[in-house]
């Protein structure tokens, strides 16, 4: 057993001295109650105590419990794990934590960008132009058109799709083309026990000018994912990393998140387009499927562009919540190479595929990047990307 440069040998059945402290912080981490666990694992309660030691299988099943590694128990205190970007919540202040599935989501991606990052650098890639762009100007419409203009897209664009995925595909493709990496997934890694609230999370950006990751929860409706993508690229043309809940597709309390919200809105919604269609037509479905985001935008647009009244937005709004409730559920899994592709980016696995041909990344370490091993790895670089 290898940890912090030491290597242990010992039996399965060896019983080892931990840290009280950090078995009550990881079970805390894990989004447990004590009680919980303790009904969960009756052990708990005597290593609390000191009355009994767990043996290295026990404490190898407990760290898969509550999903940390197994040397963070003998640590003296509880890891600092604060993010290092703000994460905003609609209706409370500022988070500096999240819960585990979403903080280990955050170090993966954070791992991925960091290579591809060095990556890029060594093989002669030029920074992002755009990234940062609007530190210090807020204009939403001169960042909405320096966003179309970059990516390549006209005014009408969504309406040209039949659905919201084909809108989607088509936006995300042009969004990896200029070098962002999007990532879609509602769930740690490739572990279906380990689910991604999309109550707690809808996305996330992390920004740099070589390499900005950005993350949508695709356990989110289609039409909402448009919304956070956008969201997200504004964050970017910014040059500010942020997560993000969208409780409602309502923003924090905060000035960039605001200045975020009304990007997206315009981008995806531009203001004399929907006062037309609207005019013709005073139906949030109607508009939903014309621009590709979800009746709710819909019906904040309305409301911003003083086409329906803050009652008829509310009533609104109610029955929408109500309709979206019953009809709420999983879906299932469908194909998992064509899934791993939305994980993983099509730019980001390319640039894995062409670093290990090129002997530039060790194969093992490919795996570890990818969340992929053997066959799996072989076959989807191999036969689907």
């Amino acid at each position: 057993m290898y940890f912090y440069g030491i290597t242990y040998i010992c039996d399965m059945k060896t019983e080892v001295t931990i840290n009280a402290d950090i078995l009550t912080w990881a079970i805390t981490r894990a989004g447990y109650e004590l009680h919980e666990m303790l009904d969960k694992v009756p052990n708990v309660r005597k290593w609390l105590s000191g009355e009994k030691k767990p043996t290295v299988k026990q404490l190898e099943e407990f760290s898969n419990t509550v999903h940390l590694p197994y040397g963070y128990f003998f640590l003296p205190e509880p890891p600092n794990e604060k993010l290092s970007f703000p994460f905003f919540r609609t209706k409370s202040a500022i988070d500096t934590r999240v819960s585990v599935n979403i903080y280990d989501t955050i170090l993966l991606v954070k791992q991925r960008q960091d290579w591809l990052r060095e990556y890029l650098l060594d093989n002669g890639y030029d920074s992002l132009p755009f990234v940062g762009k609007y530190h210090n100007l807020h204009d939403v419409q001169e960042i909405v058109a320096n966003i179309r203009e970059t990516l390549g897209l006209d005014l009408h664009w969504a309406s040209t799709f039949s659905t919201w995925q084909d809108a989607q595909d088509h936006l995300v493709e042009h969004i990896e083309e200029k070098g962002i990496i999007t990532v879609f997934n509602g769930v740690v890694e490739n572990n279906a026990h380990r689910s991604i609230s999309v109550e707690e999370c809808r996305g996330f950006v992390l920004v740099d000018t070589m390499a900005p990751f950005m993350f949508i929860n695709n356990a989110d409706s289609k039409s909402a994912q448009m919304f956070t993508i956008v969201h997200e690229l504004a964050h970017i043309w910014i040059g500010q990393s942020a997560g993000f809940d969208n409780n409602n597709l309502q923003p924090a309390n905060d000035p960039i998140e605001r200045l975020c919200d009304m990007v997206a809105a315009e981008f995806l919604v531009p203001e004399r387009a929907f006062i037309s269609v609207w005019q013709k037509n005073r139906s949030f479905t109607v508009a939903s499927k014309y621009f590709k985001v979800s009746e709710i935008v819909i019906a904040r647009r309305a409301l911003d562009t003083q086409q329906i009244t803050s009652k008829e937005f509310h009533d609104f709004y109610n029955d929408y919540m109500n309709r979206e409730y019953v009809k709420k559920g999983k879906t299932s899994g469908g194909d998992f190479y064509a899934t791993t592709k939305k994980r993983l980016s099509i730019t980001f696995a390319s640039h894995v595929d062409t670093a290990v041909k090129s002997g530039a990344l060790l194969y093992r370490d490919a795996c570890k990047l990818t969340s992929l091993k053997g066959d799996t790895f072989h076959t989807f670089f191999t036969e689907h990307l």
